[in-house]
Order: C-alpha cells, then sequence, then structure tokens
C-alpha cells in the first residue's frame, strides 16, 4: 500500500507532518479530515522522494524564476489586479475549499486555468510559499498591492480558528457586495458624464469654429459701430479658446496637477474628503457608501474571529475616506480604554442616530456583528434608492444647464442682428420723413 507524506494545521493553526499509509490520496485527505486536521499538502511518498533527488536543478530552477518573478516587471503586466478578477479568484478558492479539495491543490488548478498574467505569477508564488512551510496568510502578506489587510487578516483569522473555507466565503460575499455597490454608482453616473462629455464637444465646436466668423459677419454689417456688451463678452471668450487654446488646456492640466498634489497633504485630503460627504447630489451617496462600507467591513472582520482592536485598525486603513478613518480611530481609543463604541460615534457627527442606536443595541446584546451586516445591508438598499432618486434628478438638470449655455450663446448672436434691423429700420423712417 503507498505511503504519502502531509503537511496539515491543526484547529489552533499549528502545522503539522507526517505520512500515512493509504490506498489513495483522497483517502488520506479524509483520514487527515477524521483526526481533526486540515491539510494543505498530501504527497505520495514515492513522487515526493523522485522530487527530492532533483531538488539542486528544480529547487535551484524554482528559486531563479521566483527571482526573476519579483525582481522582472513587463510594463503593462504588473502590478495591481482589478478588483473584478480579485473577487472572481477569492469566490473560485472558496468554493474548491468548501468542497474539500486541499489548498495547495486548489491554488494549482486556479493557477493553469488563470487568464491575467499578474494575478498568475501570484498564484505560482503563493504556491512556492505553501510548498515551502509558509501559511496561506504568510503568502498572502507578501502581496500587499493585491491583497490588502482586510483580506490578510481574515484569511488568518480563518486558519488560527480552522474555519479558513467559512471565512473565504464570507470574504467572497464582502468583495461581491462592495463591487455591486461600486458598479451601480459607476453605472449611474455613465449617463450624466457621456450626456456632459458630448455636450462640452459641441459647445468647443461652437466656440471655436462656428463663433468667430459670425465675428468677422458682424464687423461688416454694423461698419464699425459698436455691438451690444453680451455679444462682444461671447465673442472674447471664443477668442480666448480659439486663439489661446494651448494656454487654457495648459491651465487645466496644471490645475488638476496641483489638485493631485494637494491630495497628498493631510489637510488637502481632509478638506476634500470632508467636502465629498457634504456636496450637493452625490454627498449623501458617498456617506451612505461610506457608512454601509465600514458597517460590512467591521462586521465581516469580527464575525471571522478578527479581535476586536486589529479590526477597528485594519477598517481605519481600508476606509478611504480621512474623516470616516478618524471617526474609526476614535472609536479604536474608545474601546482600548474600555469603553464603549457608540460614544465616539456619535461625536464624530458623521453617523446618523439610526446607525448609533443600532450599534448601541448590538453592543449590549452582544450581537455586534450580526447588527452591523444589518446596517450594512439596509444602507446597500438606501444607496440603491438615493441612485435612482440621483439620476432621476439630473436628467432636468442637464438639460435646464445646457438650455442655459447654448440659449445664450444664440442670444449673444442675434442681438447684433436685432440692432441693426432697428438702425434701418431708424434709417427708413428718417428717409420717409425727410421725402414729406
Amino acid at each position: 500500500m503507498p505511503k504519502f507524506n502531509y503537511v496539515a494545521m491543526d484547529s489552533r493553526g499549528k502545522e503539522t507532518k507526517g505520512t500515512l499509509e493509504v490506498a489513495s490520496q483522497n483517502e488520506a485527505i479524509g483520514r487527515l479530515k477524521e483526526m481533526g486536521y486540515f491539510p494543505t499538502k498530501v504527497v505520495e511518498a514515492d513522487k515526493a522522494k523522485a522530487k527530492d533527488g532533483k531538488t539542486p536543478g528544480k529547487a535551484g530552477g524554482a528559486k531563479g524564476k521566483k527571482g526573476k518573478q519579483i525582481n522582472i516587471r513587463i510594463p503593462g503586466f504588473g502590478g495591481k489586479v482589478k478588483p473584478k478578477i480579485l473577487c472572481t479568484f477569492t469566490r473560485q478558492i472558496a468554493t474548491l475549499v468548501d468542497a474539500g479539495l486541499p489548498l495547495l491543490r486548489g491554488l494549482r488548478v486556479l493557477e493553469k486555468q488563470e487568464r491575467n498574467p499578474t494575478l498568475k505569477r501570484i498564484l505560482s508564488d503563493l504556491s512556492l510559499s505553501i510548498e515551502g512551510g509558509s501559511t496561506f496568510s504568510e503568502g498572502l502578506a507578501q502581496h500587499p498591492k493585491v491583497f490588502n489587510r482586510l483580506f490578510v487578516n481574515m484569511v488568518k483569522a480563518g486558519e488560527l480558528g480552522g474555519v479558513l473555507e467559512v471565512v473565504l466565503n464570507r470574504l467572497s460575499e464582502f468583495m461581491e457586495k462592495a463591487e455591486k455597490i461600486k458598479g451601480k454608482v459607476v453605472a449611474a453616473m455613465f449617463y450624466p458624464a457621456a450626456v456632459m462629455f458630448v455636450a462640452v464637444a459641441i459647445l468647443g465646436i461652437l466656440m471655436v469654429f462656428v463663433v468667430p466668423k459670425f465675428k468677422t459677419i458682424f464687423a461688416d454689417m454694423l461698419d464699425g459701430a459698436a455691438m451690444p456688451g453680451f455679444t462682444v463678452f461671447v465673442l472674447n471668450i471664443s477668442d480666448a479658446i480659439a486663439n489661446q487654446f494651448l494656454y487654457v488646456l495648459g491651465g487645466i492640466v496644471v490645475a488638476f496637477i496641483l489638485f493631485r498634489l494637494s491630495l497628498k497633504t493631510k489637510i488637502g485630503r481632509r478638506l476634500f474628503d470632508k467636502f465629498k460627504l457634504h456636496m450637493p447630489l452625490l454627498g449623501p451617496i458617498i456617506n451612505k457608501v461610506a457608512i454601509s462600507r465600514f458597517t460590512r467591513t467591521l462586521g465581516t472582520l469580527v464575525s471571522s474571529g478578527v479581535p476586536i482592536l486589529q479590526a477597528l485598525t485594519i477598517v481605519k486603513e481600508t476606509s478611504g475616506n480621512v474623516i470616516i478613518g478618524e471617526a474609526v480611530s476614535a472609536v479604536h481609543e474608545s474601546v482600548k480604554e474600555g469603553e464603549t463604541i457608540t460614544a465616539p460615534l456619535e461625536a464624530s457627527n458623521v453617523f446618523p442616530p439610526m446607525v448609533i442606536s443600532m450599534v448601541d443595541v448590538g453592543e449590549q446584546t452582544g450581537a455586534l456583528p450580526e447588527m452591523l451586516m444589518k446596517i450594512a445591508d439596509n444602507y446597500d438598499d438606501e444607496v440603491d434608492n438615493a441612485v435612482a432618486a440621483m439620476t432621476s434628478l439630473l436628467e432636468p438638470i442637464m438639460i435646464v444647464f445646457l438650455a442655459i449655455i447654448v440659449g445664450s450663446i444664440v442670444i449673444a448672436l442675434f442681438l447684433p442682428l436685432i440692432k441693426l434691423i432697428e438702425n434701418l429700420g431708424n434709417e427708413g423712417s428718417g428717409k420717409g420723413d425727410g421725402g414729406e
């Protein structure tokens, strides 16, 4: 009967190695689960020896390959992985682990079918790390650009609690819901953005190519007479755009660069994040998304077994908003001193009374994770309603805005014609009076 060497983790996350004499690899995995272990590597002893015999060449090749992957970055193929691709990977690995497939084997399966070159390389690195005796969370921590602290710490909590498949499922659900909310907001903003882009393009064509021709026509028709002030104002804007286009474009680029640089400063970032929470139309939606993200992240971490202080630190780093981060930091200090969560939340003036009350009830009843998830689900629904309301409100606003701009240009071009007609009428009436 063949022998199988295994590497497994017990319920406390401690690694154990040994050998089992069973008929097949699946039987070895089943035996390990019966013993209360969570297998990470199960290979036949003879194959392992054959692999060890070729270790110098293969190990050197593997190390060399790994070294190349870390040090060399092909343009367009390095850096981060799109959230949608990462979300799909998380769901797939959760499904495989939940089905009883060893983690290492699951990673190898996903590596073979993965088309994204960056994630494919990372999956290869993760497999090599686990083969080398590292835990899954330790391997993930080596790629901070792809797997943030939320991802790593949840996986670590799952490993320590022996519930990795449960945590991976929660993590995949969390990521899917976050992407769903983000997708709805982006989809709602696509139509207004497209309309504004087309409108700006049309206005640019009018101001650069059409309006300047009227300036020449008016000069010939009025014979040096003064044009109406509003017409002169529109013509001057047209001249500035047409004749000084590069300066205007350069000014816009410089303003954008200065804005981006200001966001890298603490004061600039804080002012902009505060403005985002209170800006017209988009402010309420951004506020609801931030609250939903805060409650869902904290609820997912706490329910997965991550200590509350560590969970609050992770939530602060992944909040995406300085104002929300400061509120979470105040909560962290309050909990650290043995006080409640609700007092600093109320003092932040960011969270509405309903959220504070629900958190207070959850804290007193010992059902804080469940209550946080209920708040997140409720605010996800509110985001949907707010996005729909904003979209219906933006359409008439854009129509009125475009009507005012285009109407102003048309009026400015008609005013000289009206003045010319009045002058001709006055001249005609004057000649008629003289003839009498």
